[in-house]
């Protein structure tokens, strides 16, 4: 076996689950899940009867580098979207959902030879810290906490770690804060990859749920784009319509950026056996045409974050996220304790911030911290701030 596979830890609902262990919450309550990040709003109905519509194809074998009007559609949407030329023919690469593709480019562009270091946030969705593990490289981790306004300090850190590093992970809006980065930031991390030769895996799955319809958060291609870096080098960001368009089961999403990068994990995902269905592929180019039911599910989420904020904000510090679906709340106790005790009086589920995170350079910027996704529909999200509140008045 891989010995790397032992450097794995228990995935968060894993730990969540022993948490919750043995625990009878109140049978007069009933069960609100809040800790994981799965949309609950309806997939959009067009979007259905594309995938329908288009069954008999699932006779055909698809092919790695997807259909053209995919790629094409993708391709536009970016340019609407973030405001730079994409080609479609070089420049874009369909995907079975971020997450299997945060894991394998990894895979693709680490050279274990050599020393490395993955650079990521933290906390941090886990897939990064697998992906760099198993690729044979270091994690090293960035301390995103309430002084550096959850988001790393790409200057804090050493010129000796990027001059190791070969992939940096970053991701905003942030899970689990939801804080986004400005221009300025993704400046700082182009200067720096040009600066010491790294990729930069930008994952902007939440980039389409955010609070200001004026204001959607900048891109890494955008930027990059604005410098001058029209061909994207050492860049390469994710999207998936899970979150976007709740598609969550149809796992599509989309890699997309510099074109000698992609060249060669096209490559890789020849031999990886990860070609999207055609029924996935017509359907998705319908989710990618469409911003009609994209600015509806950014209506719902923002009618949930005013009304759980408004019932909330008078028993704790809480604050609506500028992008995300995600309530980073800090917590006046431990949050094993929180989320293991609320659980057990209020049978609502949250997500401790530990599980997201690793203790780096003395600290562990999730402690005493809670992920609440306000996924569930809008009553029982106002039926778990009632009882969230009930929790931290007792």
């Amino acid at each position: 076996m891989n010995p790397n596979l032992a450097l794995l830890q228990p995935y968060p609902f894993e730990k969540l689950a022993q948490l919750k262990k043995g625990i009878t919450p109140p049978v007069d309550k009933s069960s609100i899940m809040l800790s994981i990040g799965e949309p609950a709003h309806t997939t959009p109905q067009f979007i259905k009867d594309v995938l329908i519509e288009n069954l008999n194809s699932i006779s055909n074998y698809p092919t790695t580098k997807g259909i053209p009007a995919l790629r094409e559609t993708i391709a536009m949407w970016l340019e609407n979207r973030f405001e730079c030329k994409i080609d479609a023919e070089t420049q874009v690469l369909p995907v079975n959902g971020t997450r299997e593709a945060l894991f394998s480019f990894a895979q693709c562009v680490i050279d274990s030879s050599k020393n490395p270091l993955v650079l990521m946030p933290n906390p941090f969705y886990q897939i990064y810290e697998g992906a760099a593990l198993l690729a044979g490289a270091e994690p090293y981790f960035l301390n995103a906490t309430e002084d550096t306004n959850y988001l790393p300090d790409f200057c804090s850190v050493p010129a000796e770690i990027w001059a190791r590093c070969q992939l940096l992970y970053i991701c905003s809006p942030a899970n689990p804060s939801g804080r986004v980065m400005n221009a300025a930031d993704f400046e700082t991390v182009l200067n720096l990859a040009e600066k010491y030769d790294f990729v930069i895996a930008s994952d902007e799955c939440y980039s389409e749920l955010y609070d200001d319809e004026a204001n959607p958060p900048v891109g890494l291609l955008q930027v990059a784009a604005k410098m001058g870096n029209v061909n994207f080098k050492r860049c390469v960001v994710f999207h998936s319509l899970s979150k976007r368009s709740n598609c969550a089961g149809l796992r599509s999403g989309f890699v997309a950026g510099d074109a000698d990068i992609l060249k060669n994990y096209f490559a890789y995902r020849t031999y990886h056996g990860c070609a999207m269905s055609l029924p996935t592929q017509y359907a998705s180019i319908a989710a990618w045409q469409d911003e009609t039911h994209v600015i509806e599910n950014r209506r719902l989420y923002r009618e949930k974050f005013a009304a759980v904020v408004d019932i909330l904000k008078d028993v704790c510090d809480i604050q609506k996220p500028p992008a995300s679906f995600y309530i980073w709340l800090k917590t006046s106790m431990s949050d094993l304790d929180f989320t293991q005790q609320l659980f057990a009086q209020e049978n609502v589920t949250v997500l401790a911030g530990r599980f997201l995170s690793r203790e780096f350079n003395g600290i562990n910027p999730a402690e005493n911290h809670v992920r609440i996704a306000l996924v569930a529909p809008l009553a029982e999200c106002i039926e778990a701030a009632k009882r969230i509140k009930n929790f931290l008045t007792q």
